[in-house]
């Protein structure tokens, strides 16, 4: 996995999650960072997935990124990652890409309930509480984000907070999802790093 690119003398770690580490998560870290690196914002953007690593980014999730503009190097030399622990305890912030993202993540280790989101869910809420104040430490925004959240809420079939997964798709599919994802990350860079 690696923590991604470092765009503060504390950076915030976000890990982002997905199922097999191909399309979803590396198309939100390749994103966001770049989002924040253009901002001068200092932070350490990871992603990782539920299955075994080892696959280099598909040219189709390449392709939909170097379509919004995005087109480092490192997208031809990323390979997946499975999530660890050591992942998820390190970071921040976890951002899945859809709600059983966030219930694996979540059922390994209960206490990262209060760190670990969709992305969907994290920007509504985000979106409800306002963006967090320059002197306020991340975790107690993330407070006021989960005030009424509900564990019962990751149960069930329903995709309403889910980034669809493109794989099997046109390539139209992946501009799709990489343009949702980046709608998504232009408002969770703007809630976090006002």
């Amino acid at each position: 996995m690696g923590w991604g690119r470092s765009v503060h003398s504390n950076p915030t770690r976000v890990l982002f999650v997905c199922t097999g580490n191909l399309h979803r998560s590396p198309m939100a870290q390749t994103i966001l960072s770049d989002l924040l690196a253009e901002r001068g914002i200092r932070a350490e953007i990871a992603s990782a997935g539920l299955l075994p690593g080892g696959q280099p980014m598909p040219l189709e999730t390449q392709e939909a990124l170097r379509a919004l503009g995005h087109d480092g190097p490192e997208l031809g030399a990323q390979r997946s990652h499975q999530v660890t622990d050591s992942d998820v305890t390190s970071a921040d912030l976890v951002v899945g890409m859809a709600r059983n993202h966030v219930r694996e993540v979540v059922v390994r280790m209960p206490e990262t309930w209060d760190k670990t989101f969709t992305l969907k869910e994290l920007v509504r809420r985000g979106l409800a509480v306002e963006a967090r104040r320059a002197d306020e430490e991340l975790r107690s925004w993330l407070g006021r984000v989960a005030d009424d959240r509900d564990r019962q809420d990751l149960l069930g079939s329903a995709t309403v907070d889910d980034v669809a997964d493109p794989i099997g798709g046109s390539s139209s599919m992946f501009e799709q999802t990489a343009n949702e994802i980046q709608r998504l990350c232009v408002s969770l860079s703007t809630l976090l790093w006002p």
